[in-house]
């Protein structure tokens, strides 16, 4: 039997060792004003029967995982009750499983609970990757989230009181030019106290077919230079108050980088400066255009 994949395998790198299953397809919301993903792709929730089908299969496409990686957008948009089914039946099927976790908007959870939260803790969900991008309003409003950072907060705080340790990102550069001190000092802000495992960056990478792309072919947006971004990175880096890990390995960001915050901080921001006084603008231009032909 063929599993139910309406697209294809989309997961950040670290999880290449996963097994993958679709729980709903495409994009709750498809709107976000520099992605381009999914666009092909009508969200919808996968029926129950063809969820357990899959899991079924699971072992024979993907062996004896210890981790199942939700497929879509945001899984984490399928109703509690599914997720839950969903849980028991691959530890049922697939018992070398240890945690489930996937991308999720930020308002997958604004219909669950803490107590939903801490059962889907137990059941085994963990760490889902979390695309926040920003905590600044006016750059929220501007690329269409559909949410402000004041909501954002909240659905951390309820994944946080739960103990489900989640991953978040930063997405570098969306604000545009002479923005970016704002935008990592908000987005730093509003991660604060909150229990994120790891922040992965990438930096904002204009294609075609979204509404940032046709914006600046009109000027009405321009794009933040290169050294521009990596000066927004140094102070994201920089006001960023958690005990995480700080993951650059996105093809968007021209230089690969793990460290352990708050404790390699100092030398990470050192680290992109060497970047910034080595690497000139042009060379990173040209490494943009070159990343762009992978969106």
């Amino acid at each position: 039997m063929v599993m139910h994949f309406t697209s294809c395998i989309n997961r950040p790198p670290y999880e290449a060792a996963s097994g993958f299953l679709q729980v709903t397809s495409g994009c709750s919301h498809a709107s976000c004003a520099f992605c381009s993903y999914f666009k092909d792709t009508r969200f919808n929730k996968s029926p129950m029967e063809e969820i357990e089908a899959d899991i079924k299969e699971i072992p024979d496409y993907f062996g004896a995982p210890e981790r199942i990686f939700l497929q879509g957008a945001d899984g984490f948009a399928a109703d509690y009750d599914v997720l839950m089914k969903a849980a028991e039946l691959i530890h049922k099927y697939v018992p070398s499983v240890k945690t489930i976790g996937g991308y999720a908007r930020i308002d997958n959870f604004r219909n669950k609970t803490v107590e939903q939260l801490k059962n889907m803790k137990a059941a085994g969900f963990a760490e889902p990757y979390i695309g926040v991008e920003s905590g600044d309003d006016n750059i929220l409003k501007m690329v269409n989230k559909g949410y402000d950072a004041a909501f954002a907060r909240e659905q951390m705080e309820k994944l946080t009181a739960a103990g489900m340790s989640f991953i978040a990102n930063f997405l570098n550069g969306l604000g545009g030019a002479c923005y970016g001190l704002a935008h990592a000092q908000k987005t730093a802000k509003i991660y604060e106290g909150m229990d994120i495992s790891m922040i992965e960056v990438s930096s904002l990478t204009l294609v075609p077919k979204t509404i940032l792309y046709r914006r600046r072919e009109k000027g009405e947006f321009a794009e933040a230079g290169e050294h521009e971004r990596l000066e927004e990175m140094q102070e994201f880096i920089r006001c960023l108050k958690n005990k995480t890990v700080f993951l650059s390995e996105h093809i968007s960001v021209p230089f690969r980088a793990k460290a352990n915050l708050p404790e390699d901080k100092e030398e990470l921001i050192n680290g992109i400066q060497k970047i910034m006084d080595n690497l000139p603008e042009e060379k990173m231009q040209a490494h943009r255009q070159m990343a762009a032909n992978y969106f």
